[in-house]
Parts: structure tokens; sequence; C-alpha cells
């Protein structure tokens, strides 16, 4: 059994407006903080035989809109 995470977050260049509304708030809390992006962390554990690139098909398939979205995949 495998623990896989998907990490997704919005291509550069896509808006972010939760990044930004995030930093906003931060900065008005007294953080000097540029570049915020918000994100989704997708946890499972996965049985079965390569799951880096079963993985891979989710994400294709379900987990990212790969338009706007860019993930990168977490295997232990």
């Amino acid at each position: 059994m495998a623990k896989v995470k998907v990490h997704v977050f919005l291509k550069n260049g896509v808006l972010d407006v939760q990044g930004k509304a995030v930093e906003g708030a931060l900065k008005g809390l007294g953080w000097n903080v540029e570049n915020a992006r918000v994100g989704k962390l997708i946890e499972f554990d996965f049985d079965g035989a390569d799951p880096a690139g079963e993985a891979k098909k989710m994400c294709e398939t379900l987990l990212a809109n790969t338009v706007i979205e860019s993930y990168r995949i977490e295997v232990a």
C-alpha cells in the first residue's frame, strides 16, 4: 500500500483570487509576504502497481483541470 499525495495549483499566469486574498490578509496582519498561492492537497492510500503512473492518470482524468492547473505527485 502506497501513500500518494497530489498537490494541485493554478498554473503561473492564471489569476489566483484566493491567493491574492490570503496575501492581502497576511499583509494586513503585518507579515511581509508576496506571491501567495492557494492550492489543494489530495491524499490517499493506493493498493496497486505503479502508484505514480496511476496517480498521473487520475490527475489527467479527474483531479486537476490541466488547462489551468498543474500538479505534483509524491509517493511514499
